[in-house]
């Protein structure tokens, strides 16, 4: 039996659905560990976005409010760094973020990454800095502040991650 050699369009066809498979890839359900997932964001991007956070701290909380200038909200804090420093801002509510890149262990975290809090529905969001620490806009009447994950109050939140 003769067998033909695949010819170059056919071996790109192959190749690509073989690529296309590959990203449907995923835990299987209750396997209790997200994959550790590589980030379309570089190392320096990701680092840019923690920096740019850590540098908005401070600035008034404001719902709905996605400038430095008018304060932020939860989300719009993420949607404006993610905006300046990756060039592509994430979906704008924290429902639409809770599902916006791919879940990430806490063993995995590096900065950039997405913590999202919640019981269920997700109601809060932030940017993992390093060392433990997001930086979120929490509440009206405060600021964009720097936090721990372990405090008292956030480690009783239900903490997710995502990686964009």
């Amino acid at each position: 039996m003769h067998s033909s050699p695949l010819r170059p369009a056919s071996a790109a066809a192959l190749l690509a659905a073989a690529l296309v498979l590959a990203g449907c890839a995923s835990a299987p359900p209750g396997s209790g560990r997200a994959p550790a997932q590589v980030s379309r964001l570089s190392p320096e991007q990701s680092s840019d976005i923690a920096i740019h956070a850590l540098g908005l701290v401070g600035t008034p909380y404001r719902y709905g409010g996605n400038t430095p200038e008018g304060g932020f909200d939860c989300s719009g804090l993420i949607g404006y760094v993610y905006g300046s420093r990756a060039g592509a801002p994430p979906p704008r509510t924290v429902a639409q973020l809770s599902g916006f890149g791919a879940p990430v262990d806490s063993g995995e975290l590096r900065t950039g990454d997405l913590v999202i809090f919640g019981r269920g529905a997700p109601t809060h969001a932030g940017i993992y800095v390093g060392q433990g620490r997001f930086v979120h806009a929490p509440s009206s009447g405060g600021a964009v502040r720097l936090d721990h994950l372990q405090s008292r109050h956030w480690a009783q939140q239900n903490a997710r991650f995502r990686r964009p």
